[in-house]
């Protein structure tokens, strides 16, 4: 089976992007490319522990309800949910209703406060798990540094943080550089790793 197909301009892409139309636009403008803002890293976190279980497709689907429903993932205010919120948020059928994953959110939330305090920022946190090259391959589901980032968030407090999924985090957040070899955007992807003035 071939690590690409091609996309809407015939160009290679990964072969994950065959899965549904709108994960081109995802794979090319966003996965892979290393981010630096703490907001973004958090948002992702929480979506990435909503997916366990389920698809990408269904969380991109419903990535501007989940925004708008966990504040746009302001840490901030999401820390400061009760328990009026989570039954509010148990009833919107925008996102996907899972108590566990929700109250993991606003515990994160908490616990994202905690971390940048004291470390400086969640991304100074995360660029120190960052995988040295050659990346993993595709095939892969976890790696040395996301065990190693499961197990220390853990450590802190967080929930729905295991090693798959933080490893679909270091993918997507450009942690590690994981498109395919034939992928079109693996170049791009490279540059702004080198380009990237990393959060200390």
């Amino acid at each position: 089976m071939s690590d690409t197909v091609p996309g809407p301009d015939g160009q290679p892409r990964c072969a994950w992007c065959n899965s549904a139309p709108e994960f081109f636009e995802y794979h090319d403008n966003e996965w892979g490319y290393p981010v630096a803002d703490d907001r973004r890293l958090f948002e992702k976190l929480c979506l990435e522990s909503f997916q366990s279980g389920l698809s990408w497709r269904t969380i991109l689907a419903k990535r501007e309800n989940f925004r708008e429903a966990f504040c746009n993932f302001d840490f901030n205010k999401v820390a400061e949910f009760s328990d009026v919120d989570v039954e509010r948020l148990l009833s919107d059928s925008g996102i996907v209703r899972h108590r566990g994953k929700i109250e993991a959110v606003i515990n994160n939330a908490g616990r994202a406060q905690d971390l940048i305090a004291a470390e400086g920022s969640l991304a100074a946190y995360v660029w120190r798990f960052e995988a040295e090259p050659p990346a993993a391959p595709q095939t892969a589901s976890t790696s040395a540094e996301s065990v190693a980032m499961s197990k220390d968030l853990k450590k802190r407090g967080w929930k729905f943080v295991g090693p798959t999924t933080v490893f679909a985090f270091m993918q997507a957040m450009g942690l590690i550089n994981d498109h395919a070899k034939g992928c079109i955007m693996r170049e791009k992807a490279a540059q702004l790793r080198r380009d990237f003035f990393k959060p200390v």
